[in-house]
């Protein structure tokens, strides 16, 4: 009885309130082939936008400190979580047995011939691979896409058909990305994986996910 009256309720909620981003889009029924994404930020911005976990708005994080722009729409997988299953894949590839997840959603950067002016929006999106990148000790996956039925980039089914200067492109941003003026960085991308790595980064991101947030729907039920 609660499912049935939930859906509809919920439903005029959805068009009442707007959907906390990481919590409240469903990636799509075809995942991991295609999965609806959350894009925070797009090549135009010179400042990083990331979305505030408590409210769901987009807020601004920081200006960017050299002059490095984000080469693709870059954003997140709503209802994904980088904690232990995550975090045991890369001890697994790496030989390492230190890394833990970094506690957020899994980043995702779509690719796209169209020029996309703001972002604040969802796109669906097919992962062709991705970057085993590590901060520190923490497994900081970037995972690869390209937007789904795109004119031009739609033809990539594996990230090692890319271009090698679209690829590398995309590696120097995340590898520059976080620097700042007299420190240090302890970022490295230790490999860069295809379209079945990254669906399973994206299987295990959402079994963290549902461990994590197990009782999100008996207390969103209660209220």
């Amino acid at each position: 009885m609660v499912n049935k009256l939930m859906d509809p309720i919920g439903k005029l909620m959805g068009l009442r309130y707007k959907s906390h981003p990481w919590h409240g889009v469903d990636i799509g029924p075809r995942s991991p082939e295609v999965l609806t994404c959350y894009i925070e930020m797009v090549p135009t911005d010179t400042v990083k936008y990331e979305v505030d976990k408590k409210s769901g708005y987009l807020k601004l994080d920081r200006p960017q400190k050299y002059s490095n722009v984000v080469p693709a729409l870059y954003g997140f997988i709503p209802q994904t979580f980088s904690s232990d299953k995550v975090a045991e894949f890369c001890n697994e590839k790496t030989g390492r047995t230190d890394i833990q997840g970094d506690g957020d959603p899994i980043d995702i950067c779509v690719l796209t011939e169209k020029e996309i002016t703001h972002g604040d929006i969802i796109v669906d999106a097919r992962p062709i691979g991705g970057f085993r990148m590590i901060d520190g000790n923490e497994a900081d996956d970037k995972i690869v896409a390209v937007l789904f039925n795109d004119t031009v980039y739609s033809q990539y089914k594996d990230i090692s058909e890319l271009p090698d200067m679209v690829r590398l492109r995309l590696q120097h941003y995340f590898l520059t990305y976080k620097d700042l003026p007299g420190q240090e960085s302890n970022v490295e991308i230790r490999h860069t994986y295809g379209v079945e790595e990254a669906h399973e980064v994206i299987r295990r991101s959402l079994v963290d996910y549902t461990n994590k947030f197990e009782n999100l729907d008996s207390f969103l039920a209660s209220v």
